[in-house]
């Protein structure tokens, strides 16, 4: 069990270790999205913005074959978006339009995937195809189950490394913060990987619904029904937006909408399908489906079965859309000590061969691999983050494929950081790469003063708790970054105690 502890955490930490920094992050996406979208108004969707919208759309999306209307994250600050795909063009040239949520008039707001590109990147990676990466994600979390599980058998003392945090004992001390940051939070630690698993589990185990319908089409039209309904060829207006969702919340109890598609709007035969918010647990499944033109209802929301209600349990608990503020940093705080378990066991494997090498001067490729891998995933890729930020502020509003650029950026800087702690001795490696993380995350507040009106101190007098937060957050992760930075500079090796504690941590193992 040992051994599998081992290697089922090393060979995969590294994917791990972002997919569980970058989840944690995102679960305070809505949030981030807020920061990085300054310019946009923070208010509820109104029947005036509604009705706008499609005006907007029947002028401008005229020929379209649908429509798609995003509105639930507008009282956050994530904005309201409709979006069209013209006739005889890609999905990827589908055109878009920020709307201001009372009014319903065109704003400009920087191009940004906020923090929902951290989210996705946890599951989707980037510059490959999704499917690839789902299934390199699928492979790391399954190693991740086997890493705790077979951990809770090897440690034997788990609840006494609950309370055993040694400082300055070199391998020892490295031990018990992986013991602890494996102990502490592991029940959720179990959750969030298994019900991770659950997302995927249509990519990691399709062989069911190959065997049960002919096509994947099929299965999702059995578990949410449709109403399939060919354009008539007769033109016909739609109903004003607002008054199709004021029919949907008629139709379901305790449903809010959130999401808007129409299907063949400007025909006699639309069909508009409103979806609701999912911000509670269980979250509403199901959506409203109505004729566009005459707003008769085609199609209520089904029943859930037994199945279909665990897997969006599940679902809803991974993802903590339901949660509140409090239940947010408890996840945010549980997922950032499981991202420290892991970070900490890849340093772990380092430390406790460095006392075994016969010659420290010349290690092995392996050694060499492992540690420089290290320092460019956890330092580099913790670093990097903090530039997406800073793009973000810095890179001109109105620059072509912007958004794209913010993504860019953290990926220039994570590459640059990480060629240099190539060419870097590995303890000056880790000293540059952690206080340059430091300084670029303590300069994200100054920065966001220095670009809008949204800095610390006009934000405490605004009571604006998001950017408040947002900014006093950076700041405690720069300030950990330079400690452990700090600690490492102090660090004085000493291969006699490496040695001694290497024979007692093998011997409590």
């Amino acid at each position: 069990m040992a051994w599998l502890h081992t290697w089922a955490g090393l060979l995969p930490g590294w994917v791990l270790f972002l997919i569980f920094m970058f989840g944690t992050t995102a679960f305070f996406h809505l949030e981030i999205n807020r920061w990085m979208r300054p310019e946009a108004r923070v208010a509820p969707v109104s029947a005036r913005a509604l009705d706008a919208a499609g005006a907007l759309l029947a002028t401008r999306a005229a020929g379209a074959d649908g429509w798609t209307l995003s509105f639930e994250g507008a009282e956050r600050g994530d904005g309201f978006y409709v979006s069209w795909l013209p006739k005889g063009v890609t999905p990827s040239q589908r055109e878009q339009a920020t709307l201001d949520p009372i009014t319903g008039e065109p704003v400009t707001i920087r191009e940004t995937q906020g923090g929902t590109f951290l989210y996705l990147f946890h599951y989707n990676l980037y510059y490959m195809p999704a499917l690839w990466a789902r299934y390199i994600v699928i492979a790391a979390s399954l190693a991740m189950l086997v890493a705790i599980l077979s951990g809770v058998v090897t440690h034997k003392k788990m609840f006494a490394d609950f309370f055993t945090l040694r400082f300055g004992k070199g391998q020892r001390s490295w031990l018990d913060a992986h013991n602890v940051a494996g102990v502490l939070a592991l029940p959720f630690h179990l959750m969030i990987t298994y019900t991770g698993l659950v997302t995927l589990m249509f990519v990691a185990m399709p062989w069911a619904i190959s065997a049960a319908y002919p096509v994947r089409d099929a299965f999702f039209d059995a578990v949410a029904p449709h109403p399939h309904v060919e354009a008539s060829g007769r033109s016909a207006p739609l109903l004003p937006l607002s008054d199709l969702v004021a029919r949907a919340t008629r139709v379901g109890v305790d449903f809010v909408p959130g999401y808007i598609v129409v299907e063949h709007p400007g025909d006699a035969n639309a069909v508009v399908e409103i979806l609701p918010q999912r911000d509670r647990l269980p979250s509403p499944h199901g959506a409203v489906h109505l004729n566009g033109v005459t707003g008769e209802v085609l199609q209520a929301p089904q029943a859930q079965g037994p199945a279909i209600a665990t897997n969006g349990v599940m679902i809803d608990l991974h993802a903590a859309r339901f949660a509140d503020p409090v239940l947010r940093w408890l996840y945010f705080l549980a997922g950032a000590g499981g991202t420290a378990m892991i970070a900490s066991g890849l340093v772990l494997w380092t430390v406790k061969r460095r006392a075994k090498l016969s010659d420290p001067d010349r290690p092995h490729i392996g050694f060499k691999l492992v540690g420089r891998l290290n320092i460019g995933v956890v330092a580099g890729a913790t670093a990097a983050i903090a530039v997406y930020f800073l793009a973000n502020r810095l890179l001109p509003i109105g620059m072509a494929h912007r958004a794209d650029w913010e993504i860019n950026s953290l990926f220039i800087a994570w590459g640059a950081l990480f060629v240099w702690s190539i060419g870097r001795p590995a303890k000056r490696a880790w000293i540059e790469t952690l206080a340059a993380g430091a300084l670029l995350y303590a300069l994200v507040p100054v920065v966001n003063a220095c670009t809008t009106e949204r800095g610390l101190i006009p934000s405490l007098i605004a009571r604006d708790w998001i950017f408040v937060g947002f900014d006093l957050t950076v700041l405690v992760m720069a300030a950990a970054l330079a400690f452990a930075a700090g600690k490492v500079a102090a660090r004085k090796p000493n291969a006699a105690a490496e040695r001694r504690t290497c024979a007692s941590v093998e011997a409590i193992l």
